[in-house]
């Protein structure tokens, strides 16, 4: 018998889906200074001496709280701004917002909310993707009939693109004689408006300060995310590109470490913000793990070699784009990239690579080769982020180098009819975001929204990856699909491997965060189909219960 002054309380629940393989069901679990202390049935625990039962969840179920792999923090702040996507999605608020289907629609929603700005204040959109509209590109015209007096700024859903109009090409120098990679043209050879990664947007970002960034991590931003993730059940999330600002992380340190700030927050540092000069990007990182606690773990490096499917700035391997569009786009240069590798790898960083295009995943593949033969280092945990077009040949490839996936599972719905029809053809598309693939292989993945991207909602995820459903109802690739209990590990302790926290994450264990997800059904006993519509209910996070707001 073990006794203790600390406080311990017992949690009753119809059933606990522990993600444990050793245990997999349990009624009860103990909780003591925030983490697991027992699991099992209410005599179990008995042992631990005394406990308050708390009976809350006895009609419901409880299952580890659900991992986020890959999203970012603007997925709260980004509602500040003018919601222009084509499919439906609802806020933080619970409103939801129509989704858009003609470039009229889109500009007249962008008046609507131009009205009640102040003058000279640039208009913002977000969520905008022409890959909808039968192959007609927004250009700066679209964006004029909109405003001709205030900038205008319309950021794709991917990210990596945006659109302009005239007056913020003007101020940001963009013009006929602009000799940057990612700046679209006319006929006439001046510049359309959109502009093409991070190269083309640079002048546009650096005029506006970056507010796709920046707001994921302002006060409002911050607590948005915590009630977005708390509504997706979601209790450890990425925030996967972050640069590392002082005024941010510090703001970030404090409001995690608020007790019922509802998810713990892992960021990797943006090896792009320091232009290629790994050594201060090591050093700064250094000075800010200071910052570090339970609900803040900050110590990856996140490299991004290509750009979007979807936008046609990925980089695919022959026979490239199926509709006839050149390759795409890279963002590090070849040439840079193993020595990029190279230098966090051996500084014994976890990095985390997006890749696109199959031509970037065989460039970051081959770039981890070398470096291990350089360097050496076990369970290193190196991961593909996104990694959508890795055919059989490079998941066992990935899996000879000990390295991990997280694949982007959402875009078989959001993307996946015009990823057959327009980007890589049908016999490519069926093999995208092989989660089946990568289990053959023996490659160690997780699933994932990219939110703000697609919505945050790892149950949605998993349904993508059981079902592999598109938004027309086609099947992508049927023997791509997994069960839902690969599916669930996938959000759960798949997730938190590719973290370097399956220690701490992802199951229901002794010593592990007292982090659940609440749920009214049991997901490993619904059917495959039903997966997306099982809602949380509410969340635990260190042994707290934070309800749901009424949306």
């Amino acid at each position: 018998m073990h006794s203790s002054s600390a406080r311990t309380t017992i949690y009753a629940a119809r059933t606990i889906l522990t993600m444990n393989p050793a245990q997999p069901r349990a009624t009860h679990v103990a909780v003591r200074d925030g983490r697991i202390l027992g699991v099992g049935g209410r005599d179990d625990l008995a042992g631990w001496g005394p406990a308050e039962l708390d009976d809350r969840y006895a009609d419901r179920v409880l299952m580890p709280g659900l991992v986020e792999g890959h999203c970012h923090l603007p997925e709260g702040g980004m509602w500040k701004f003018v919601y222009v996507g084509y499919y439906d999605r609802r806020g933080p608020d619970g409103r939801l917002w129509e989704g858009l289907r003609s470039f009229e629609a889109v500009a007249g929603r962008l008046r609507e909310a131009e009205r009640s700005l102040a003058p000279g204040e640039t208009l913002i959109g977000w969520g905008f993707d022409p890959i909808f509209f039968g192959g007609e590109r927004m250009n700066r015209a679209h964006l004029d009939a909109v405003s001709r007096a205030r900038p205008v700024v319309v950021m794709h859903a991917s990210m990596h693109l945006m659109n302009v109009n005239t007056l913020m090409l003007e101020r940001a120098g963009i013009d006929a004689d602009t000799d940057v990679d990612g700046v679209s043209r006319l006929e006439d050879g001046s510049p359309s408006g959109e502009l093409c990664e991070f190269a083309a947007m640079f002048p546009v970002l650096r005029l506006i300060g970056n507010p796709f960034r920046t707001v994921g991590l302002s006060e409002d931003g911050l607590r948005l995310f915590g009630k977005v993730a708390q509504w997706a059940g979601v209790t450890t999330a990425t925030d996967l590109v972050n640069e590392l600002d002082g005024d941010g992380l510090a703001r970030l340190a404090r409001i995690t470490a608020e007790d019922d700030y509802p998810v713990r927050i892992v960021p990797a540092a943006s090896a792009l913000t320091y232009a290629g000069d790994p050594a201060r990007c090591l050093a700064r990182l250094q000075e800010v793990r200071r910052l570090n606690h339970d609900k803040l773990r900050l110590g990856m490096v996140k490299l991004v070699v290509d750009g979007s499917i979807q936008g046609f700035t990925a980089r695919v391997r022959w026979p490239s784009y199926y509709n006839g569009a050149p390759n795409g786009i890279w963002v590090i240069a070849p040439g840079e990239l193993d020595a990029m590798v190279q230098a966090y790898h051996e500084a014994g960083v976890q990095l985390h690579i997006h890749t696109n295009g199959d031509e970037a995943t065989e460039l970051a593949i081959d770039a981890v080769q070398r470096a291990l033969q350089k360097h050496p280092r076990l369970d290193h945990r190196h991961t593909l982020q996104h990694c959508q077009m890795a055919d059989a040949a490079q998941f066992r490839r990935m899996a000879s180098l000990g390295m991990c996936a997280n694949l982007f599972a959402n875009h078989i719905y959001y993307w996946g009819d015009a990823h057959y029809a327009l980007t890589m053809g049908p016999d490519r598309a069926n093999r995208m975001d092989a989660c089946a693939s990568a289990a053959r292989a023996g490659v160690p993945y997780a699933i994932h929204s990219d939110a703000p991207i697609t919505p945050l909602g790892p149950l949605f995820t998993a349904w993508c990856a059981v079902n592999r459903c598109t938004a027309s109802g086609r099947v992508l690739g049927e023997s791509e699909r997994i069960g839902v209990g690969e599916a669930l590990r996938a959000i759960t302790l798949g997730a938190a491997y590719t973290l370097h926290m399956d220690h701490l994450a992802g199951s229901i264990e002794v010593g592990k965060y007292a982090d659940f997800c609440v749920l009214d059904e049991d997901p490993s006993a619904a059917a495959p189909e039903q997966l997306k519509d099982i809602a949380p209910r509410g969340t635990v996070i260190g042994g707290r219960p934070l309800d749901l707001e009424p949306a």
